[in-house]
């Protein structure tokens, strides 16, 4: 498993504060990859760009779905950019992923045989994986769930688990993976509130009399 698929296995799991936002977690699940990507020597960063290495297919079928999609000519992609175009659907392709191969079930609510259907974690090795990693507040992959609100605690575990990243494979560059994860999914929010107010508007001017 990848951190990538940890990061979706979490934010599959039932949870009291409900689901997580498809938008935020495609652009976390696309910093994930470029993490997985760095632990591997796969990619290195020069500032924001994203700078690819030798070329070689990784074990996981995603995760070569996102190497193959590098620009490995000069000018080299901005990491912004590339959370935003890699990001676009990431989770629906990872929830397919999932259900192909048998991590996720389609199970239906209540007992009719209409009810409404909901997507359920398997339980297997890779789902306890996913689990042990979270349990031991792993400051990676801790800094990606709480970029989409999954979090174990205050925002004080969230600073440390940031700050403790910068001992993962890769140090500094994935303090800057995860910068640009939470400043990207801050711009989505700020895009999601101004449609919002913008529709109000709209909305406001069909009631004026």
């Amino acid at each position: 498993m990848t951190t990538a698929k940890d990061l979706f296995t979490l934010a599959m799991e039932p949870r009291p504060e409900g689901a997580v936002g498809q938008g935020d977690l495609s652009l976390s699940l696309a910093g994930a990859e470029l993490i997985d990507l760095l632990s591997t020597r796969a990619i290195a960063l020069d500032g924001d760009l994203i700078v690819p290495g030798a070329q070689q297919v990784p074990d996981d079928r995603l995760l070569g779905v996102a190497a193959s999609a590098l620009l490995r000519q000069p000018p080299y992609e901005p990491l912004e950019d590339w959370l935003w175009r890699r990001g676009r659907d990431l989770a629906a392709a990872y929830q397919a992923a999932f259900e192909e191969d048998g991590l996720l079930t389609r199970a239906r609510r209540g007992r009719l045989p209409f009810g409404a259907e909901r997507m359920e974690l398997v339980d297997t090795p890779d789902r306890l994986r996913a689990r042990s990693r979270w349990e031991e507040d792993e400051p990676v992959l801790a800094a990606l769930a709480a970029a989409v609100g999954i979090r174990r605690g205050p925002a004080e575990a969230e600073e440390k688990a940031e700050a403790e990243a910068e001992t993962a494979p890769g140090g500094g560059a994935v303090t800057t993976v995860l910068a640009a994860v939470n400043d990207a999914v801050l711009e989505l929010e700020a895009v999601r509130q101004r449609r919002s107010i913008e529709n109000a508007a709209f909305a406001n001017v069909w009631r004026v009399p």
